[in-house]
C-alpha cells in the first residue's frame, strides 16, 4: 500500500489546492475526501484544464471541477476479480476502498496492465524569426539566442523539453542561423539529438514543419522559441494521446480592460452600457502537441502560419483541442516582456 493521504484533499478548499496535489505528488490525480476521509470524487489534471475552459478559474471550489462518477473498486472485489479487466480506455488510476468507502491505495494502470501509453519523443522549436519586436536585442543576435540571466532562452526552452523526456530535437532556423548551430551543434552536450530544419526564406510559424522528415508517424510537440513557460508538457502530450486529437493547441486565458464605457445595441436602441468592462479570452500559447499526417495541409516552400495550418485541418474535419495553460508562461517578444522574464527569474 502506498501513501495516499498525500493525494488527499478536502471539499471545500479552492481548485489552485487541487493543483497542488496534483503536481507535488506526481500522481496526475487528487482525491476529494470529507471529514471522514470517505472518497467524494476524483480531480485530474485533464479535469482542472476542461473546467478552466467551462469559465471557472484556480480560485473557484474544487466540487467545480471533480469527478463524482469516478470509477472505484472494493476491496474484497478486487481480491475476486481479474483487475485488469477494469480499466477501461482513458482511465489511468482507480481508487481502491475500503467497506466503509475510505481510499486504501490507488491502482496504476501501467503497473497493473504492464504498459504506459507511447511517449512522445520528439520536438520542434521554432527558431528562425527575425524577432523585430524585440530591437535592438536581436539586431546582430536571432531572437532565441538573447539571454536572460545569463543562458539563451532557446538552451532554456530546450532543457525543459530534456527535463520532460525528450530526446530528439528539429531546430528550424533562417535569420543569422550560425549563431545557433555553432552554439548547440548536434545536441551531443545536451545529451540529445538536435537536426536543423534550414529556412532558405521565412516559412511562417508552421511552414518549416514541412521539413521535418517522414521518420515516424508519432505526434511531436511544436514550441515557438521565444516562450518561456512551466507548463507541464506531459499533462499537454497525456491529453493530446487520450481524446487523440490531430493537433492540441495550449491556451493562455489572457484579461483585457477596455478603458470606456462598452454600450451594447439592437439596431438603434440602446441594451445597456457597462463600464471599464474587463475582457478574457484565450490566445495561443505558443506550443502544439501535432499529429504528422496534418502535415499535408501545409504547402511547400511557402510562408504558413500555425492559423492556417489549424483551419485547414477544422476544414477537414481533423479533430483539433485547446489545452488551457494555468502555469506560469510569457511571450518574450518585446522588450518590456523581456525584462519581465529576466526579473521573474532571478528571483527564482
Amino acid at each position: 500500500m502506498r501513501d495516499v493521504i498525500k493525494l488527499f484533499v478536502e471539499e471545500d478548499l479552492k481548485a489552485i489546492e487541487a493543483i497542488k496535489v496534483i503536481n507535488k505528488a506526481g500522481a496526475y490525480i487528487a482525491l476529494v475526501v470529507d471529514k471522514e476521509k470517505k472518497l467524494l470524487g476524483t480531480i485530474t489534471d485533464g479535469d482542472i484544464r476542461r473546467g478552466l475552459l467551462k469559465g471557472y478559474t484556480t480560485e473557484s471550489n474544487i466540487k467545480k471541477f471533480m469527478n463524482i462518477n469516478f470509477k472505484a473498486i472494493y476491496e474484497e472485489e478486487f481480491k475476486k476479480n481479474n483487475i485488469k479487466g477494469i480499466f477501461d480506455e482513458g482511465i489511468n488510476h482507480i481508487p481502491l476502498l475500503d467497506k466503509f468507502g475510505r481510499v486504501r491505495d490507488i491502482l496504476k494502470r501501467e503497473e497493473i496492465l504492464g504498459h504506459q501509453k507511447k511517449s512522445i519523443k520528439t520536438a520542434v522549436i521554432m527558431a528562425g524569426g527575425k524577432g523585430t519586436r524585440l530591437m535592438p536585442h536581436t539586431s546582430k543576435c536571432p531572437k532565441p539566442m538573447v539571454k536572460i540571466q545569463g543562458k539563451p532562452m532557446l538552451e532554456i526552452i530546450l532543457n525543459k523539453c530534456i527535463n520532460s523526456g525528450f530526446s530528439c530535437f528539429y531546430f528550424s532556423v533562417n535569420y543569422l542561423k550560425e549563431q545557433i548551430i555553432d552554439y548547440f551543434q548536434d545536441g551531443s552536450k545536451w545529451g540529445v539529438k538536435i537536426n536543423y530544419l534550414i529556412e532558405g526564406k521565412a516559412l511562417g510559424t508552421a511552414g518549416a514543419l514541412k521539413l521535418v522528415p517522414k521518420v515516424s508517424k508519432d505526434p511531436f510537440l511544436v514550441l515557438n522559441g521565444d516562450v518561456i513557460t512551466d507548463l507541464d508538457l506531459n499533462s499537454l502530450i497525456n491529453f493530446h494521446q487520450e481524446y487523440d486529437a490531430a493537433i492540441t493547441v495550449a491556451a493562455k486565458y489572457e484579461e483585457n480592460r477596455v478603458p470606456y464605457g462598452v454600450i451594447y445595441t439592437s439596431g438603434s436602441d440602446l441594451i445597456k452600457i457597462v463600464e471599464k468592462p474587463l475582457q478574457k479570452f484565450l490566445v495561443s500559447a505558443g506550443v502544439y502537441v501535432i499529429n504528422p499526417k496534418i502535415i499535408k495541409f501545409i504547402n511547400s516552400d511557402e510562408h504558413f502560419d500555425m492559423p492556417n495550418l489549424i483551419n485547414e485541418a477544422k476544414e477537414n474535419n481533423f479533430k483539433v483541442l485547446t489545452f488551457p495553460v494555468y502555469e506560469y508562461w510569457q511571450d518574450v517578444g518585446k522588450p518590456e516582456t523581456l525584462k519581465i522574464v529576466s526579473k521573474e527569474m532571478e528571483s527564482n
